[in-house]
C-alpha cells in the first residue's frame, strides 16, 4: 500500500477512510516540528496537513511525496514555488467553509462594534454596579457602510448577509467581480481608499500573499474613520498586528474583531493590552459539521491523487493543476 502521514489530529472516522487505501501515519498529538515533519514525510507518497508548512527543503527530503493535500482554503504554508519546481501536487478544501466563515465574521464584527467582550470583561471584574446612559456605547451595524476586502466566495457571503441589516456594501479586490454577482449582493467597486474611507465596518478576507503583506497598516489605519471597525478573518500577515494594536491604544478606530495574527499562534504581546478589541484563536470555520466537510473533502483529494485508474491523480481541489501527470522532479 502507499504510505501516508496525517500530520495533525482530526476526526478517528476520516483515519479509518483513509487506512482503506493507503498505510497511515497520524500524528495524533502535539503539532510536529519542522524536523519530525521532515523525518515522517521522507518514505511517504502523500501527506494530509492544516497550516504545516511544507517548502523546498522538505519536499527534497521526501523523494517519494506525490501530494500535500491542506485541510483549509489558504495554502500560504505551501511554498508553491518549490512544489511546481519538484512537480508534487497541493490541494484545498475551498466552498465548504463559506457560510460558517462568513457567520463567524459577522460575529465579531458585531462583537466589536458593541463591545462584547470588553464589556464582558467589566461585569466578570464585578464592576457593574449601575445602568448609565454613556455605559459602553458602541457602533451601530444597522444601515452602516459594510466594506469588504476580498470579495471571493466568503466575501459574498458576507455580503448577502449584509442585506438583512440593510447595508450599504463597497468592496475592493483584486479584479472586479462579474457584474451579475455586483448586481445580486448591490455591491459597489471602489478603491483601497475609497472603501477604508467611506466603511463602518471593514472586513478582511483576501487571501495571504507576499503583495498582500500588511494590506492594512498605519497609513491604512490612519485612513479610516475613528468610529470604524476592523476584522480580519482572512490570514495573519494581512494586517500589521503591531500598527493595529497602536491604533486601538490610541482610539484612531473603535475596535477591532481578530481570528488571525502573524506568527500565530503567538501574537502580538500589545494586542492583549488593547480593551477595544475581540481575539480568538483561529476558529472561523470551527462548527461541526463544516470541520468534518474539510477533513473529508482533504481526504477526498488525497485519494484521488494518489488513485488508481482513468482519472487517478485528478482531484476536485488542486492548487497547482499544471503539474498533474508530470513525473515527480
Amino acid at each position: 500500500m502507499q504510505k501516508i502521514l496525517v500530520a495533525r489530529p482530526i476526526f478517528p472516522d476520516v483515519i479509518e477512510r483513509l487506512k482503506q487505501h493507503f498505510e497511515v501515519d497520524w500524528n495524533n498529538g502535539e503539532v510536529l516540528s519542522a524536523e519530525e515533519l521532515t523525518r515522517r514525510l521522507a518514505d511517504k507518497d502523500g501527506a494530509l496537513t492544516a497550516g504545516d508548512p511544507v517548502g523546498a527543503a522538505v519536499l527534497a527530503a521526501a523523494p517519494r511525496l506525490r501530494v500535500v493535500s491542506n485541510m483549509a482554503v489558504g495554502y500560504n504554508n505551501f511554498d508553491m514555488a518549490a512544489f511546481n519546481a519538484s512537480n508534487v501536487l497541493g490541494t484545498n478544501t475551498p466552498d465548504v467553509l463559506n457560510e460558517s466563515t462568513a457567520d463567524f465574521g459577522w460575529a465579531l464584527m458585531m462583537a466589536a462594534a458593541r463591545r462584547v467582550t470588553e464589556s464582558e470583561h467589566w461585569l466578570r471584574a464585578g464592576k457593574w454596579q449601575k445602568w448609565a446612559y454613556d455605559g459602553f456605547l458602541g457602533t451601530d451595524v444597522y444601515g452602516s457602510t459594510l466594506g469588504v476586502i476580498g470579495m471571493g466566495r466568503i466575501g459574498q457571503a458576507l455580503a448577502r448577509r449584509a442585506r438583512g441589516f440593510n447595508m450599504q456594501v463597497i468592496y475592493h479586490n483584486r479584479s472586479r467581480v462579474a457584474p451579475e454577482i455586483e448586481a445580486e449582493l448591490n455591491a459597489q467597486y471602489v478603491s483601497k481608499t475609497e472603501l477604508l474611507k467611506r466603511a463602518d465596518h471593514v472586513v478582511l478576507v483576501l487571501p495571504y500573499t507576499k503583495d498582500n503583506h500588511h494590506t492594512i497598516g498605519a497609513a491604512e489605519l490612519a485612513q479610516m474613520k475613528p468610529t470604524a471597525t476592523l476584522t480580519n478573518i482572512a490570514r495573519g500577515g494581512i494586517v500589521d498586528d503591531a500598527a493595529l494594536a497602536e491604533a486601538l491604544r490610541a482610539k484612531r478606530i473603535a475596535a477591532a474583531g481578530l481570528d488571525v495574527y502573524e506568527g500565530e499562534p503567538n501574537l502580538n504581546p500589545a494586542l492583549l493590552t488593547v480593551p477595544n478589541v475581540v481575539l480568538t484563536p483561529h476558529i472561523a470555520s470551527a462548527t461541526e459539521s463544516t470541520r468534518r466537510a474539510m477533513a473529508n473533502l482533504a481526504a477526498d483529494n488525497l485519494i484521488a491523487a494518489l488513485g488508481e485508474g482513468p482519472n487517478a491523480g485528478r482531484p476536485a481541489n488542486p492548487i497547482n493543476p499544471d503539474v498533474i501527470g508530470k513525473a515527480r522532479a
